[in-house]
């Protein structure tokens, strides 16, 4: 069973201010033209990730600090 998920991208027209999500493959040019005003300035948008970790699962047992075991280096 194959799955094709396609990341989502924002864009945003510095223009017209229009932004909009679009779902792309990675491999997919980017788009330019904005589908409000059709000015050649939609760019893509930096975003955080659509995830977030919660509970203490993963941190607790694999990133704990405290008074480990040294290694040799460490003198």
């Amino acid at each position: 069973m194959s799955l094709d998920l396609m990341p989502i991208y924002a864009y945003r027209c510095a223009a017209c201010g229009y932004s909009d999500e679009h779902i792309q493959k990675m491999s997919d040019d980017a788009l330019h033209v904005c589908p409000a005003c059709h000015a050649s300035s939609y760019e893509k948008q930096l975003t955080a990730a659509g995830f977030q970790l919660k509970g203490s699962g993963w941190y607790v047992t694999d990133f704990k600090g405290g008074s480990s075991s040294k290694s040799p280096s460490d003198g």
